[in-house]
């Protein structure tokens, strides 16, 4: 039977920035679906749905939650960055055959979210009073700095050229899981059993690896860790992603994914 691939993509994204990666499973005979967080599907030089300050991830969850269940299939889940931690609520949920974590945000509970490039990456937001209630972008040498370095440079411009609007709310209860009392960001390890990859890179400075690796810990059990040299956060279009690509695909292989159910 084909294995259906569901695509969670993080902050700032859309369903557009998958494309190496749907294609490329694609061709593996996987069927793909490529999801759009609430209120992205927007213009990059448009203006924000006022709403989206305030979505926070159990929105996002609840929302993607309803279109996987409409699959009619339980999938693989892919999730990058934000879409990462996405993919981990899912699966506390029973929502998945497997998870796959590509430079992913950590749950609630990793201190080393505090790691001096992870706060360089976001600094100039947070410095904004209220952002956890407003729509945030970041500048585009914010975004080099933290995701793009990379790209070559004309890459780089037409990446952030694409980047669309982020939820403050989103932002605050990843990296201020502490102050959130609704503890948005809390994942319950005990209740993710289906097969958990964590792909990392050396180069990441939003996501290092000093971040995905207690994330794989939490999985122990039901976990894979691998780290890229050469790689950082975007991933998902960097020279060398087809390495990265293949290495997921070899693992899928391999994986005793659970019948649907």
């Amino acid at each position: 039977m084909t294995e259906t691939i569901f695509f969670i993509h993080g902050m700032w994204g859309g369903a557009w920035y998958w494309e190496n990666y749907r294609r490329f499973f694609e061709n593996q005979g996987y069927r793909c679906v490529a999801t759009t967080l609430r209120h992205h599907d927007m213009d990059p030089r448009g203006v924000p749905d006022p709403r989206l300050g305030t979505t926070g991830l159990l929105d996002y969850a609840a929302d993607l939650e309803q279109e996987i269940r409409e699959l009619n299939v339980k999938p693989i889940l892919m999730g990058h960055s934000m879409g990462g931690l996405l993919s981990q609520m899912l699966a506390e949920r029973g929502l998945a055959k497997a998870i796959v974590l590509v430079t992913p945000a950590p749950p609630s509970g990793n201190w080393m979210c505090l790691k001096p490039s992870v706060v360089r990456s976001f600094w100039s937001i947070q410095m904004k009073w209220g952002f956890w209630k407003k729509p945030m972008l970041p500048k585009f040498d914010a975004a080099v700095y933290s995701m793009l370095h990379l790209l070559p440079p004309d890459e780089q411009k037409e990446t952030y050229e694409k980047f669309v609007y982020e939820s403050g709310r989103a932002m605050f209860e990843i990296g201020y899981w502490l102050l959130d009392s609704n503890g948005a960001a809390k994942v319950d390890a005990s209740k993710v059993a289906c097969p958990v990859l964590v792909v990392a890179g050396a180069e990441d400075r939003a996501s290092p690896p000093s971040v995905a690796r207690p994330i794989a810990e939490r999985y122990k059990s039901v976990s894979t860790y691998k780290e890229f040299e050469g790689q950082a956060h975007w991933m998902v279009a960097e020279p060398g992603w087809q390495e990265v690509a293949e290495y997921i695909e070899a693992w899928l292989s391999n994986c005793a994914l659970a019948e649907d159910g």
